[in-house]
C-alpha cells in the first residue's frame, strides 16, 4: 500500500491537525489550501487517496474530483461541513468514494483512510471483476454471464468496464463519455451514450426494460447498481 495522502483544506488549523493526525498513523501527507496547489501536488506525487474540503478560496473540491475521475483511479474522500442529503448526492455524482461531514472524530477518519487504502490494495493484481453472474476480465477483454461468453463490441466492452470499475456510484453523463469515448472524437454526445447504455443492457439484463445492473439516475447520469468483487 503506497502510504501517501493529499490534504486539501482552506483552515489552517484542521489542516495541521489532521495532516498531524494521520501522519502519526504512519502516513505521509501533502497538504494543500485552494485546488492550484493540489493539482500541482498531485501531478508531483500521484498519491493514491485524496482528503479534500468542497468549498475552497478558489473553487469547489467537486471541481478537482470531476477533473481528475476520468483519467485515474485516485480515491476521493471529501471532508465538508455541507451535510444536506442533497450535497452529498453532488459529491457522489461528482466521483466521491466516501464522504465525511465537520465536525468529525480524527480516530473515524483514520479509520476510513485505513479500509478505503486496505480495500484497493486488495484490488490491485486482481483481473478478474465479477458481480452475479457477470465477469469481467481486465487483461483478455473478455466477458462472460452465467458462464457464457458475450460478443460485445470494443465500445461497449470499454462502457461496460468503466460501470464495473465504479460500482454503486452516481456517474455523470459528461464523466462516462470522458471516460470512455476519443475526446476528438465527433458527434458524441448524450444520445450516444444512451444508444449505448441500450445496447449494452440488451446484452447483460435479464429484462433492459427493468436494468439490475445499469441505473438512470435522473439528472445526474447512471450507476452500476451492484457491488463487484476482484479475483
Amino acid at each position: 500500500m503506497k502510504k501517501e495522502i493529499l490534504l486539501v483544506e482552506d483552515d489552517a488549523d484542521l489542516r495541521l491537525s489532521v495532516g498531524r493526525k494521520l501522519e502519526r498513523s504512519g502516513y505521509t501527507v501533502y497538504t494543500a489550501a485552494d485546488l492550484r496547489q493540489a493539482r500541482r501536488l498531485f501531478a508531483a506525487h500521484g498519491v493514491p487517496l485524496i482528503l479534500c474540503d468542497i468549498d475552497l478560496p478558489d473553487g469547489s473540491g467537486l471541481e478537482l474530483c470531476r477533473q481528475l475521475r476520468p483519467s485515474s483511479d485516485v480515491l476521493f474522500l471529501f471532508l465538508t461541513a455541507m451535510d444536506t442529503e442533497t450535497d452529498m448526492i453532488e459529491g457522489y455524482a461528482a466521483g466521491a468514494d466516501d464522504y465525511i461531514t465537520k465536525p468529525f472524530y480524527p480516530e473515524v477518519l483514520v479509520s476510513k483512510v485505513n479500509a478505503m487504502l486496505s480495500r484497493q490494495d486488495q484490488g490491485e493484481g486482481r483481473h478478474r471483476i465479477v458481480c452475479g453472474g457477470i465477469i469481467l476480465d481486465t487483461e483478455e477483454k473478455r466477458v462472460e454471464k452465467d458462464g457464457k461468453s458475450l460478443s460485445l463490441t470494443a465500445r461497449e466492452y470499454a462502457l461496460l468496464e468503466y460501470l464495473m470499475q465504479n460500482p454503486m456510484r452516481i456517474l455523470s453523463k459528461d464523466q462516462i463519455l470522458a471516460a470512455v469515448w476519443d475526446q476528438e472524437e465527433a458527434f458524441v454526445d448524450e444520445n450516444t451514450l444512451a444508444v449505448n447504455i441500450r445496447r449494452l443492457r440488451e446484452k447483460i439484463e435479464a429484462d433492459p426494460s427493468e436494468p439490475q445492473y445499469i441505473r438512470n439516475v435522473r439528472g445526474l447520469g447512471y450507476i452500476w447498481e451492484r457491488n463487484c468483487v476482484r479475483r
